[in-house]
């Protein structure tokens, strides 16, 4: 068989492969970057068309009122 065909051990060479410098760390181009810096976002932009919906924002601002009115009333019933 030829050199893509044969069957044999999968490890590499143990002399090509990385690993740590006789300090502990990695030699310069042995690990990849972190992040890539050249890729731009995940998709196209699109901006937002309008903001928060009317009912999610009455719920959130109904919520907060009675948790303030909550605690003015619960403030009053302590201080008598």
């Amino acid at each position: 068989m030829n050199e893509y065909g044969r069957q044999g051990n999968p490890d590499p060479e143990p002399a090509a492969t990385p690993g740590p410098a006789a300090g502990g760390g990695v030699q310069p181009g042995e690990t990849p970057p972190g992040e890539s810096s050249t890729a731009g976002g995940a998709g196209p932009y699109r901006p937002l068309k309008r903001g928060w919906a009317g009912g999610p924002l009455t719920i959130i601002v109904t919520v907060a009122v009675l948790c303030a009115l909550f605690f003015l009333a619960y403030a009053i019933v302590v201080a008598l």
